[in-house]
């Protein structure tokens, strides 16, 4: 009968050190999902790059579209070359 109190008693030990874990884990995976993001040099350098193609695209666009559509020749609908 004593051992059963025993076995009882570390069984709601290990039930309480496990909740205390969980709840432990909960809180950490709560701050890293509160915390301000901070991208890495491959994140920077692919936000850089994005930007950089899309600049270059409106360029382009502005070089080869605005001459298109100032064309005399109705008839003309490519790109000017």
């Amino acid at each position: 009968m004593n051992n059963h109190f025993r076995d009882e008693q570390t069984a709601a030990l290990y039930r309480q050190r496990i909740q205390e874990e969980v709840k432990q884990v909960r809180l950490e995976k709560l701050a890293l999902r509160s915390r301000p993001y901070k991208p890495g040099r491959f994140e920077r350098t692919m936000f850089n790059f994005a930007n950089w193609m899309i600049s270059t695209g409106k360029q382009l666009r502005k070089r080869y579209e605005v001459p298109v559509a100032s064309c005399n020749k109705p008839h003309y609908k490519g790109f000017a070359h």
